[in-house]
C-alpha cells in the first residue's frame, strides 16, 4: 500500500501525466501547422517561403519535443543535425533540407496527432479513474453511456467504482509506461541515428587528432621562442652582470653602465615571457573572466572592435578557453587578412550553448583550408563538441559563430 501512495506522490509520476496530457493538444497544433505549409509548397508564388517555413518549424518543434522529454521525464536527447553550412540563406536552407534528421523531424511532428490521442487517453485515464470511485454518489445526475451499456443504476454505478478501484493500485505504473513508451518514440526519431553517431565519433576523432597535433606543434614552438628569445636574452643578462661584477672595484662607471644594460636586457626578457604566458593562458582570463580577457584582446586590436557579452555567471575553464582563443584568432584573422573598417565580438547565452560571434565589414571570401587558423579554430570547437560555422561571402564581410555546449 504504501508503495502505492508512494508512486501517486512521486515526481516522476506527475512528470509522465504532464507529459501525456500536453501530448495532445501539441500534436494536434503541430499537425495542423505543417499540414499547412505543406499544402502551400504548391502554390508558386509562396512556394519557397513555405518550405523554408516548414523547415524551421520542424526544426523548431523537434528541438521543443526533445527539451519536453528532457524536462519532464529527464531523458536528454541530443540533437542530430549535421554542422550547419555558411552561405546564402538558399544554401543553408538546401543543406538543412538534405539533412536526413530534418525529415524524421517532420514525420514525428505529424505522427504526434495519433501518438497524442492515445497519450491524452492515458491522461484523462489518470484524473477519471479516481472520480469513477465517486460514482454511485451522483450516477442519477450523469448517467454515462458506455455505447453498449448505459450505466443509470446503482448497481451498474457500483459496477463503475468497483473496477475504478481495482484499476487505482495499477493506474500509476500504466501512466508511467505509456509516457515512457511515448518517449523512447521521440528518442528514436528525434535523436542521433546509430550511423550519424558512427559519424560523429569519427568527426570528434580526426577533430582531437588534429587538435593534439596542433598541441605538439604549439609545445615545439613554446621550446623554440623559449630557446631563441627569452634564454638568449637571459644569458645575455647573466654575462652583462658577470661583466659588471668584475668591473664594480676597479671601474664603477663601467659597472654602472653594464648594470642599466642588464636591467634594460631583463625587461625585454620580461616582455618576451608575458607575451608568451598571454599566447599559452593569459592571466586575464584566469583572474577576471572571459568578458574582461575579450576587452583586453579588444583593446590591443589596431582594427576598433566593439565587444557585447552577456553571461549570467563564469563559464567552466574549458569552455571559456576555447572561447578566448576562438575570439583571439578570429580578431587576428581580421587585422591581418579582412582589411576591415570594424569589428563587432559578442558572446551571449542561448538555450544550452554559448553562442561566439566576430563578424567583421571587410572583404570576406575567408575559407577554412586544412592549414590555416580557420581550420584550427573549427578543430578547437569540435574537440568539446561545438559547431563552427563560417560566413564569409565576398565583399560581404565574414561572420564567424560557434555554439559552445554548456548547462546553465
Amino acid at each position: 500500500m504504501q508503495r502505492v501512495t508512494r508512486a501517486y506522490t512521486d515526481a516522476r509520476t506527475w512528470g509522465c501525466t504532464f507529459y501525456l496530457a500536453l501530448s495532445l493538444p501539441l500534436g494536434l497544433c503541430w499537425f495542423v501547422a505543417l499540414v499547412s505549409g505543406l499544402g502551400a509548397l504548391v502554390i508558386p508564388p509562396i512556394g519557397f517561403v513555405a518550405a523554408a517555413a516548414t523547415v524551421m518549424l520542424a526544426r523548431q518543434g523537434a528541438g521543443m519535443e526533445r527539451g519536453r522529454l528532457g524536462s519532464l521525464l529527464g531523458v536528454p536527447v541530443p540533437a542530430p543535425y549535421r554542422p550547419p553550412a555558411g552561405g546564402s540563406p538558399v544554401a543553408r536552407l538546401r543543406h538543412a533540407a538534405r539533412d536526413p534528421a530534418t525529415w524524421r523531424d517532420l514525420g514525428y511532428l505529424l505522427l504526434l496527432g495519433p501518438v497524442g490521442v492515445i497519450s491524452g487517453a492515458l491522461a484523462l485515464l489518470w484524473i477519471s479513474v479516481p472520480v469513477a470511485l465517486t460514482y454511485p454518489a451522483w450516477y442519477p445526475a450523469l448517467p454515462l453511456d458506455l455505447g453498449l451499456v448505459l450505466v443509470d443504476s446503482a448497481a451498474e454505478a457500483w459496477i463503475v467504482a468497483l473496477i475504478a478501484l481495482l484499476l487505482m493500485p495499477a493506474l500509476p505504473w500504466i501512466v508511467r509506461a505509456g509516457a515512457v513508451a511515448h518517449g523512447a518514440l521521440t528518442a528514436e526519431l528525434l535523436g542521433p541515428t546509430t550511423a550519424a553517431l558512427r559519424a560523429r565519433v569519427d568527426v570528434l576523432s580526426e577533430s582531437r587528432s588534429r587538435a593534439v597535433e596542433a598541441a605538439a606543434a604549439e609545445r615545439r614552438r613554446i621550446e623554440r621562442d623559449l630557446h631563441d628569445g627569452a634564454q638568449q636574452r637571459l644569458v645575455a643578462l647573466a654575462m652583462e652582470l658577470g661583466r659588471a661584477k668584475a668591473k664594480l672595484a676597479s671601474d664603477p662607471e663601467g659597472a654602472r653602465e653594464l648594470v642599466e644594460r642588464a636591467h634594460e636586457e631583463a625587461k625585454r626578457a620580461l616582455v618576451e615571457l608575458r607575451d608568451l604566458a598571454r599566447g599559452v593562458h593569459p592571466a586575464v582570463l584566469t583572474d577576471r573572466g572571459l568578458d574582461a580577457a575579450v576587452s583586453a584582446l579588444a583593446a590591443r586590436s589596431p582594427v576598433p572592435v566593439e565587444v557585447a557579452v552577456a553571461l549570467p555567471r563564469r563559464l567552466p575553464a574549458e569552455i571559456e578557453a576555447v572561447a578566448y582563443f576562438l575570439i583571439a584568432e578570429s580578431l587576428t584573422n581580421v587585422t591581418r587578412h579582412s582589411g576591415a573598417g570594424r569589428a563587432r565580438v559578442t558572446v551571449a547565452t542561448e538555450a544550452r550553448h554559448i553562442i561566439v560571434e566576430v563578424s567583421d565589414d571587410g572583404r570576406g571570401g575567408a575559407e577554412p583550408g586544412p592549414s590555416t587558423g580557420l581550420r584550427g579554430l573549427a578543430d578547437r570547437v569540435a574537440a568539446i563538441d561545438g559547431r563552427l560555422r563560417i560566413d564569409s561571402p565576398r565583399g560581404g564581410g565574414t561572420l564567424v559563430r560557434a555554439e559552445l555546449p554548456w548547462s546553465a
